[in-house]
């Protein structure tokens, strides 16, 4: 079945976010220091209970209270979210515009955003407003790779899984993605997702 929507993610795609550009080599001591932080205080599991719907405040005091000696690091994971997101990736961006400008596909958003950090990004950045519709993970209490987040995007919008295509830069969303029927592109840069989508016919 021909291709006739195509679903983003965000962070990594077309938005330039990354935690290292507040931990850069001048935050911690050592590069073993930052390497514990992120394995073991402010885990990628305990970000997604925020990216989830745990408000951000209990996020935070629940790790100030077991790593104490941790806190302002903690702190400004939030504390400095917007110092993380940079910019958006204008290769992608501009891609985007070329399929929405073609008229030829239904174009979504589904991403693991925290409900009111994603609010900042709104205000950020316009081409998000080229979507037909998104659906956050922040609002709606579940997150990728779980099958019931993709499910929802399918049934809110009228969505036909054989005829969609999803994108992430998550191996382990891109799977989500194909265990609910989606066709799923691992997204590593520009380039090779223009290349992926030619494959599929995509064209814009």
């Amino acid at each position: 079945m021909a291709i006739n929507t195509i679903i983003f993610d965000l962070g990594g795609v077309l938005l330039d976010w990354n935690p290292m550009y507040v931990y850069d080599d001048k935050y911690f001591d050592s590069v073993e220091k930052r390497d514990y932080f992120f394995s073991t205080v402010c885990t990628s599991e305990w970000n997604e209970e925020q990216d989830a719907g745990r408000p951000i405040s209990d996020g935070t005091e629940v790790l100030v209270k077991q790593f104490p000696e941790w806190e302002k690091p903690i702190r400004d994971y939030y504390g400095r979210w917007t110092d993380m997101l940079r910019g958006d990736i204008p290769e992608t961006v501009s891609l985007l515009r070329k399929l929405k400008e073609s008229g030829r596909y239904k174009l979504y958003a589904l991403t693991n955003w925290q409900a009111e950090l994603f609010q900042i990004a709104l205000v950020r950045h316009p081409f998000l407003y080229w979507f037909d519709g998104r659906v956050v993970s922040g609002v709606e209490k579940t997150r990728k790779p779980f099958p019931e987040f993709y499910q929802l995007l399918l049934n809110r919008y009228s969505v036909d899984p054989a005829s969609a295509l999803f994108i992430d830069d998550n191996l382990r969303n891109v799977a989500g993605a194909e265990a609910v029927g989606i066709k799923g592109i691992h997204f590593q840069s520009p380039k090779q997702l223009a290349a992926a989508l030619k494959e599929l016919s995509v064209t814009y």
